[in-house]
């Protein structure tokens, strides 16, 4: 209380310096930056969350912006985490993770592939990209324990719902395809397929009729929006997905009754040809030339399928040249631009486009950082995987069904983005890093359970 008086002589001070200088505009925003910073103080979990909703409409900034609503909320986050560990309000404790013993000796072979690289100066913007995933690994670590995981899925929600409300009609006019606040049509499709998972988790858990039926249009609409992007990808995951729901409520067979069979058989017979009819033709032709896959890079029927089947020929390429450190992080368009292909699959002769990366987050990272960097970095996305499964089945075996739901639904978020990796170059993803400290999380959580439950309980005196 005695420095109210000081701080508010120190905030009027600065104020009127403000007013006084080259940004007076700046002036009015200072006293609701420090009320944010005082929430943010006390609450720093909700700078995770803001981080989650503000990942889908990052392309409401002009790229390569100075200063974005997720970096101010981040830079700030991490000032704030700092301060916190400084004075000991935040236990040290809180980074043990699992993922550890594959993460370090991936970063170790990351940096040494850097010292080896082809290219260092890009091999060091690309090291500067992934340390942000890194930062809010180790933040989601330090903050889990407070953090809302069914208001991070509200957020994730409403977030990629907003993005695509604003950008649905963003159509690229030479494929047709819905591109996105990002102007890529598969990294929109990365959204919506990640999105749908806790969209269906909310529907569920809604106590009223409304909210259920609320995010029950979220979710057709995310699904509407995954149709529009076109992504041939992305219509495969949202079906792993939905076989992965399936898996999880399979014990729910035993209240199936032989009386409901007729009803099931009836809603199938009506909704698979409505739902197949409400598919966009373009779509339903496109998801077919999956079938031309096969014939590979000379796959002319379809540029898009030859072209990403080049980047696995070029990357296997590189690993036989340079097996232990790779070619440099970053470096897989220097490589693809030398090759061949980078000619042959031109988007535009007027615009060639030659350097290209790899489509393919786990051959980029085998290709640039090596074999050993690269299965250690695709052995940590597995072993997040198996912490989601360790998650649930721990807290079935306990009786908890609704940790048990929550861990399932946030383990298919994170199959959605394990599996997107396949078609994107996204190591630097904000989202698989803050999955990934979740999933360490929760398997926490069971351990210290379990912990607890095994010791001998306390005898009166």
């Amino acid at each position: 209380m005695a420095l109210i008086l000081p701080l508010s002589l120190l905030l009027g001070l600065t104020i009127a310096i403000l007013l006084a200088g080259p940004l007076p505009f700046v002036a009015p925003l200072l006293a609701p930056a420090l009320i944010a910073l005082g929430v943010l103080y006390k609450h720093p979990s909700w700078g995770i969350l803001g981080l989650v909703a503000m990942i889908p409409v990052e392309g409401l900034f002009p790229e390569g912006s100075a200063i974005t609503g997720g970096k101010l909320v981040g830079y700030t986050l991490i000032l704030v985490v700092a301060l916190q560990l400084l004075l000991r309000q935040l236990p040290e404790q809180r980074l043990r993770s699992n993922l550890w013993k594959l993460l370090l000796p991936f970063l170790f072979c990351y940096v040494l592939s850097i010292l080896y690289s082809r290219h260092i100066p890009l091999s060091l913007e690309t090291l500067r990209q992934l340390s942000v995933g890194l930062s809010l690994f180790g933040l989601t670590l330090l903050l889990y324990k407070e953090l809302d995981l069914l208001w991070l899925a509200r957020l994730m929600v409403l977030g990629v719902s907003v993005s695509g409300v604003i950008a649905l009609d963003n159509i690229d006019e030479r494929t047709g395809r819905s591109l996105g606040l990002l102007t890529d049509p598969n990294y929109f499709a990365l959204l919506l397929t990640t999105a749908i998972p806790p969209a269906l988790l909310l529907a569920l858990r809604a106590r009223h009729l409304l909210m259920r039926l609320f995010w029950l249009g979220l979710m057709v609409f995310l699904i509407f929006g995954l149709t529009k992007t076109g992504s041939r990808s992305g219509f495969l995951i949202f079906l792993l997905c939905l076989l992965g729901a399936l898996w999880h409520f399979r014990a729910y067979r035993r209240y199936i009754q032989p009386r409901h069979f007729g009803f099931i058989l009836l809603a199938l017979m009506i909704g698979a040809p409505l739902a197949f009819q409400a598919l966009p033709d373009e779509y339903v032709e496109r998801v077919k030339t999956l079938a031309f896959i096969k014939q590979g890079v000379r796959s002319y029927d379809d540029p898009s399928l030859g072209r990403r089947t080049s980047y696995l020929v070029v990357g296997s390429q590189v690993i036989a040249e340079h097996p232990l450190l790779g070619s440099g992080p970053g470096t897989f368009p220097l490589e693809y631009a030398e090759s061949g292909f980078a000619v042959a699959f031109s988007l535009s002769p007027n615009d060639p486009n030659l350097h290209r990366v790899a489509h393919n987050t786990y051959m980029g990272m085998l290709s640039e950082v090596g074999l050993p960097g690269g299965l250690l970095f695709i052995a940590l996305v597995l072993l997040g995987l198996k912490n989601f499964q360790h998650a649930r089945a721990h807290w079935l075996q306990a009786g908890d069904n609704h940790r048990a739901q929550l861990a399932a639904f946030m383990g298919l978020t994170f199959l959605a983005l394990s599996v997107f990796l396949l078609f994107l170059s996204i190591p630097n993803s904000k989202l698989l890093w803050i999955l990934l400290a979740i999933s360490s999380g929760m398997r926490l959580e069971t351990t210290e359970a379990t912990a607890a439950a095994t010791l001998p309980e306390a005898r009166p005196a």
